[in-house]
């Protein structure tokens, strides 16, 4: 395999272990002290120039890849993509949030909460999928709002999708320890080291660690092998699940069902915002587009095939628990293990433990390319140092993004209990799904150049419409959860502003192979559910969500404008197209 340099410009490939200034700080802004003082006096210019410029589809595929040197390895079908969607989606979560949720916020009614969690993801998975068969790279979501809604709006959309990999990927470690020392009947903190350091801080976690480097190694040594081992665990996990459902509906007992909604319907949706952390990963699969053999056939098959037999088997499970154990007796911390004791199956929390933990096992695992290939696409657009864009000759892997988030990860999990952080998780990923609704419906009804200035302004007020009266549902739900008043003045003006983009504006642009059906619908509608998730969680989420975004903000404005906007003016003079196009300050563009 080639060096993409040394193909397409002639270059001889230059020593993948380096580590020079020039490897991290390329750009012009960063030359010399007086160079980056010059830089951060036009930052307003710069950040206006950013926000208002856009990529395109070209420059995704073709210039941006140039920057990792080396190709990956196209050896994925939808075979291994179905089996990465098992993988990577189904964990601790579902072992861990059905029993808290089901005992402190929805009681049976979770599998409801399931069901609403689960539309959301699959009208999220729509969205991801159109894209990831129109624009297959290792980017996913920020390689697309790039070339939709923006740098600005991409790299907001980057810094939550690394804040999630690298919290989400401690978490796992963490709960992965806890679920060992279940395996092994000790408590779940028994083999942690116990120390004086502040509370939720004191517990170090050394095999978290560990399990992280592990899954990070197979990672980085080859897709493929990774791909076989995540089939065989995830077989086996998949086995684990099966005896859960089928065991948990022998020992049923329907009187356990009873009442269904003992907290009310506020409950339900304060349930559904949790457990979505179960299934979060599935844009993991997007993100290997770029692996893929045929992406038009395979990743349609992979995210769809998977999410549609996971929303089926979180909600069986979750009855499964309800009707073996009444709610009030739950335990939120071994809801399964403990449900088997209860009906004489002890020996079955062992079992239990064991699916556990290779479902995280493969979380980890997938969530290592996954979230590898993000940050691989990130450092491509400079929005990070470009030396994690890097993609080994010989393995076809990112090895430097994986260090990075590995790194970072194990960090994390090896001091933090991570309880103060699940629902900021949520918030994240609830966010970036909303934005990608946004960006499809973006895609659809502007292209630019071509679409009226007076329509794409029409399709701007529209989406405020449907963005505030979403809002507004959310924010009167919260209020007044018995409250009827609100909804006859929100919910009609989300209709409105969906009817409005319907009737007024045409489509602009039809997908070549595979489409989101029932637009602007359904991407519409997924605006709505995810921000009324968002609503129904807690103010201290939002808290911390607002605090990550400021520390966002801030590397941005001294780092990321200045390195993007030397990007694009570097590529603008070597004459590339695509770029020529993104220079164009078009009104078109300015109005997006």
């Amino acid at each position: 395999m080639g060096s993409m340099g040394e193909v397409g410009d002639g270059i001889q490939p230059r020593s993948y272990w380096r580590w020079s200034k020039q490897d991290f700080f390329p750009e012009q802004s960063f030359e010399s002290w007086n160079s980056y003082r010059s830089a951060l006096s036009q930052t307003c210019f710069r950040f206006k120039d950013r926000l208002l410029s856009r990529s395109d589809d070209a420059n995704e595929l073709g210039e941006l890849r140039k920057q990792s040197e080396n190709e990956m390895k196209r050896c994925l079908n939808w075979w291994d993509l179905i089996w990465f969607g098992f993988g990577s989606v189904i964990g601790a979560g579902i072992f861990v949030l059905t029993g808290q949720e089901a005992r402190y916020h929805a009681g049976p009614a979770i599998v409801l909460s399931y069901v609403a969690s689960g539309i959301s993801a699959l009208l999220s998975v729509f969205c991801y999928t159109e894209f990831a068969v129109e624009i297959p790279v290792a980017g996913g979501s920020f390689a697309y709002m790039r070339v939709e809604l923006g740098d600005f709006a991409a790299f907001i959309a980057a810094g939550n999708l690394l804040l999630e990999s690298i919290v989400g990927g401690a978490a796992v470690a963490r709960a992965w320890t806890s679920y060992f020392a279940t395996l092994l009947n000790r408590h779940p903190n028994s083999l942690r080291i116990h120390t004086n350091l502040a509370e939720n801080y004191n517990l170090l976690d050394p095999i978290a660690v560990v399990v992280l480097i592990a899954a990070a190694t197979l990672a980085m040594i080859s897709t493929r092998k990774t791909s076989y081992f995540n089939w065989i665990a995830s077989a086996i996990n998949t086995v684990v699940i099966l005896f859960v459902i089928i065991a948990g509906f022998s020992h049923a007992n329907t009187s356990n069902m009873t009442p269904l909604l003992p907290y009310g319907a506020k409950g339900i949706f304060q349930a559904a915002a949790i457990v979505y952390f179960a299934y979060g990963g599935f844009d993991n699969i997007a993100t290997m587009a770029e692996e893929t053999r045929n992406p038009s056939r395979d990743i349609p098959l992979g995210l769809l095939g998977s999410m549609s037999i996971i929303t089926v088997i979180y909600c069986l499970m979750a009855l499964s628990l309800n009707m073996m154990q009444k709610y009030t007796d739950i335990d939120p911390n071994a809801a399964y293990s403990v449900a088997f004791q209860s009906v004489g199956m002890k020996w079955a929390k062992y079992l239990v433990a064991l699916g556990a933990l290779k479902g995280m096992t493969t979380v980890l695992l997938v969530g290592a390319l996954g979230q590898a290939r993000y940050t691989t696409h990130i450092a491509r657009a400079h929005m990070i140092p470009p030396w994690f864009a890097l993609v080994h000759p010989k393995t076809g892997t990112p090895i430097n993004a994986t260090l990075l988030i590995t790194i970072a990860s194990a960090c994390i999990a090896f001091f933090s209990s991570l309880d103060v952080l699940a629902s900021l998780l949520s918030v994240s990923t609830l966010f970036i799904f909303m934005m990608m609704a946004v960006a499809l419906l973006v895609r659809r009804y502007n292209v630019r150049g071509i679409t009226p200035r007076t329509n794409l302004l029409k399709l701007v007020i529209f989406l405020l419409i449907i963005i505030a009266s979403s809002m507004g549902t959310s924010a009167y739900w919260g209020l007044r959860p018995n409250g009827w008043l609100g909804y006859t003045i929100t919910v009609p003006l989300w209709i409105l502003g969906t009817l409005g983009i319907s009737v007024f504006l045409p489509q602009q642009r039809t997908p070549k192979v595979w489409g989101v059906p029932l637009v602007p619908w359904l991407p519409s509608l997924s605006i709505a559910i995810n921000l009324f998730l968002m609503g129904s969680l807690g103010p201290q989420a939002f808290e911390r969500f607002g605090i990550c975004t400021f520390v966002m903000l801030v590397y941005y404005f001294f780092f990321g404008v200045h390195a993007t906007y030397d990007m694009a003016q570097k590529n603008a003079e070597m004459g590339s197209p695509s770029m020529q196009k993104e220079q164009h300050k078009s009104e078109v563009s300015c109005c997006c």
